[in-house]
């Protein structure tokens, strides 16, 4: 077939001049003045419908039979026009695929292009524009370049297609017109010879044939039969086994932002963040109308949207220039296992990197106010909540973000939030500074010792440890001290070096950032400044502040060793945060948080989440940190479709009879061994009135039984014991129930594991529920 019939041949092209030939078995009688202008092909204005005289032995339906099983009954000869649904191109596998659009978007895209003029039609839940007289499709939210985008009326696929493909418009309106010649003047068996070679046979309504011309075939077919092989035409979409989707309901009830982690694939068949999310959409909008059918009846429920941030571009751009700093110093070795290292596990060590830390962090905020300022314009009427998802180390950027965030309400304070220093470095008054950094309740302290802001700068560690400050507060004044008496340091990413590492410095280097000073340099600094910068000095790059963050810890706040860079502050408060596969217990530990206060709470988000697969490697969990005192097992998430999994229920069945047999032998055993150890009736200890010796040996057997069964009546008051309020006192960590073939080898899935939260139902279905519930909305579980 020749590049202009194909999927790619969406380019305009001259009308070709169209050769019909009658191939059926009467004579041509058929007078060219019967063909009506509106029934002729057209080449420019000229009527060039030819009717041949030869004739052609009819086809035998034996020969169609290897294509598609045909009714040869005849259609009765009423020509309707055909009815054209709109689709969109995609590439896919270095392939181009043809996805239709929903039913709705398709009539809003007919309806636009019949007012003429250039349109711009929103689709696909108004993520996507479609500028009708382009041909075009934009995504509106992130970057993507454009696709095309046809109004389709006929179809083709081929021996070893797997669906159907359109016709490019002109080509289809073309078939079109010998269609509609032939249903009006009921003679079919008529060929259509086009310029290009192509060649289409009209041999009854429901069996249309297309044959390529041999120059255009496969060099590569290995007998004379292929080439010939026709193609399957099919007039409509309804004629078709085309997947219409669904539309999308236009009430959105809530919003959530999902944060990739690691590397620009996201999953283990190395899709990138928009695809995940479309795939996590699309399984939220197949749980809502099973779950909440009788919500969206009642016109309660309307959809959840999910937007994808990607932050990975920005740091692995041309801005950064990491990518050719990188490469410069990478092995020429195991090229493919470098690359990938240096694309995705090195994003771990960027973001302990005061440098990449602060880029990550601003990234993920700017991208996250940008979307949702868009989404605000693009939905004015949109009143719901917004929610945040990390997956792997985005939930750590994210739990940072939210560590920092003001609890100032109203856009003046955010944005004074978002451009405000948290460590002043000009003010006067000691008050104004405390209060500046949440301190004010140490006020009367240091006032108590006739402390003012030019005194404070002279202490150490030591001075105000000495005061009763804890460990928190304590690091905040020094950092406050050090970026005020040597703001290079502090603004320009500085590195300290101990004494024992200096080295000379360099008089070629005139690059600002970053600077180094070392502990005895500073031609005219004091010996107590000398002193302090030995004090405060770290041997590594990486300069790390400890903050309060106004819990009341005195081991250290929950923000305890995170990077010193300013955080951004969020155009909006969080309703829910949940994480994915997170690592963020593993980096609260090594950064020397033991343990987190149970009365401490986001400032801005009151509802947290730990949602992980059991044999996720990068996940951790977070209420042991919170209540270390008990072993407290993670809640179970149901599965989406009711109770657990099979397997799983087989091997608690299987765990609880082992465990009753035991306890029955146990049991047993202690009767016996009590019977034959057994003092005397009479020196039993006596029986109360009313009770009998069976009784009384009745209660010692359930006593027995009761001591057997103590570790299940733990197990139920470990499930109601408080964990904090980090999730406003419910439940934090939520693991998955793993598929029964992942039960076989946990190693052997591992890694997908990791990767599978995009395309879990299961965990779709909680997010849903704890959206909805605050909603008001009840849950439904569809009967099996």
């Amino acid at each position: 077939m020749s590049e202009g019939l194909g999927p790619e041949g969406g380019h305009s092209q001259p009308a070709p001049t169209i050769t019909v030939q009658d191939l059926s078995d009467r004579p041509a009688h058929t007078p060219l003045d019967r063909i009506t202008p509106a029934h002729t092909l057209l080449d420019g204005n000229t009527p060039v419908a030819q009717v041949s005289g030869v004739v052609v032995e009819e086809t035998s339906p034996s020969s169609t039979s290897s294509f598609e099983l045909v009714d040869m009954e005849p259609a009765p000869p009423l020509y309707q026009p055909v009815q054209p649904h709109w689709f969109y191109c995609r590439r896919a596998d270095s392939k181009d695929v043809w996805l239709p659009f929903s039913r709705e978007d398709s009539e809003r895209l007919e309806q636009a292009l019949s007012t003429g003029g250039e349109v711009v039609v929103a689709v696909e839940g108004e993520r996507y524009d479609v500028r009708v007289r382009e041909r075009q499709r934009y995504a509106v939210y992130w970057e993507q370049g454009p696709s095309e985008v046809r109004r389709c009326t006929w179809f083709y696929k081929g021996d070893k297609d797997t669906r159907y493909m359109p016709y490019p418009e002109e080509f289809s309106t073309n078939l079109e017109e010998a269609y509609m010649i032939a249903v009006t003047l009921d003679e079919w068996k008529r060929k259509l010879d086009f310029p290009s070679g192509e060649t289409v046979i009209l041999h009854n309504p429901k069996l249309i044939m297309q044959y390529q011309p041999i120059a255009l075939q496969d060099e590569w077919v290995s007998s004379p039969s292929e080439q010939t092989r026709p193609r399957t035409v099919k007039r409509g979409v309804d004629n078709i086994t085309a997947e219409i989707p669904d539309g999308e309901p236009e009430t959105i009830d809530h919003l959530v932002f999902m944060v990739h982690g690691i590397g620009p694939a996201c999953d283990i068949r190395f899709r990138s963040i928009i695809q995940c999310v479309n795939d996590f959409r699309s399984a939220s909008l197949s749980l809502l109308g099973s779950h909440y059918r009788r919500g969206q009846e009642e016109g309660r429920v309307g959809r959840v949207e999910f937007l994808p941030v990607n932050w990975h571009s920005a740091l692995h751009g041309d801005a950064t220039g990491v990518d050719e700093d990188i490469q410069r110093i990478t092995l020429p070795s195991i090229s493919r296992l470098r690359h990938f290292t240096n694309d995705t596990l090195l994003d771990l060590f960027f973001y302990n990197s005061p440098t990449y830390c602060q880029t990550i962090v601003d990234t993920v905020a700017s991208e996250v106010n940008k979307l949702h300022s868009l989404f605000k314009h693009r939905h004015p009427e949109f009143t719901g909540a917004v929610s945040v998802v990390g997956h792997s180390l985005g939930s750590l950027i994210l739990f940072d973000l939210l560590t920092n965030q003001k609890t100032g309400s109203g856009e003046a304070d955010r944005d004074e939030g978002r451009n405000r220093d948290p460590c002043p470095l000009t003010c006067d008054a000691l008050e104004q500074v405390l209060c500046r950094m949440g301190l004010q309740e140490h006020l009367g302290t240091l006032q108590s010792v006739d402390l003012d802001l030019d005194s404070l700068a002279m202490c150490d560690e030591t001075d105000l440890t000495e005061l009763g400050i804890p460990l928190g507060p304590r690091k905040k004044i020094l950092s406050f001290i050090r970026k005020r008496h040597f703001p290079q340091e502090g603004r320009q990413g500085t590195v300290l070096l101990a004494p024992g590492l200096q080295a000379p410095p360099d008089p070629s280097e005139d690059s600002p950032s970053p600077t180094v000073s070392f502990g005895n340099q500073s031609p005219g600094a004091s010996a107590r400044q000398q002193q302090f910068l030995r004090a405060q000095s770290i041997t590594s790059a990486v300069d790390y502040e400890y903050f309060d963050v106004g819990i009341g810890q005195t081991n250290g706040g929950i923000a305890k060793g995170q990077v010193s860079i300013n955080y951004p502050q969020l155009a909006f408060h969080p309703q829910t945060f949940f994480a994915f596969g997170s690592p963020i217990g593993m980096f609260l530990t090594v950064r020397g948080l033991k343990r987190i206060d149970p009365n401490y709470t986001f400032p801005t988000c009151k509802n947290f989440y730990n949602i992980y697969h059991p044999f996720d490697p990068v996940a951790y969990r977070i209420e042991p940190m919170i209540v270390s005192e008990s072993d407290l097992e993670p809640m179970l998430i149901p599965h989406h479709k009711g109770r657990k999994r099979m397997h799983l229920e087989l091997k608690e069945s299987l765990t609880r009879m082992s465990t009753d047999l035991k306890n029955n032998v146990l049991g047993s055993f202690r009767t016996a061994w009590q019977s034959l150890v057994r003092m005397p009736v009479a020196a039993l200890p006596p029986v109360e009135d009313g009770e009998t010796t069976a009784e009384r040996s009745l209660q010692e057997t359930e006593s027995v039984h009761e001591e057997a069964e103590s570790p299940g009546s733990g197990e139920e008051e470990g499930r109601q014991v408080k964990v904090g309020m980090l999730n406003g006192g419910r439940r934090i960590d939520y693991v998955l129930q793993e598929a029964p073939i992942e039960s076989f080898n946990e190693y052997l899935f591992a890694i997908q594991s990791h990767l599978c939260y995009w395309e879990s139902e299961d965990t779709a279905l909680l997010l849903l529920k704890e959206i909805y519930d605050k909603l008001g909305v009840a849950f439904e579980q569809p009967q099996q």
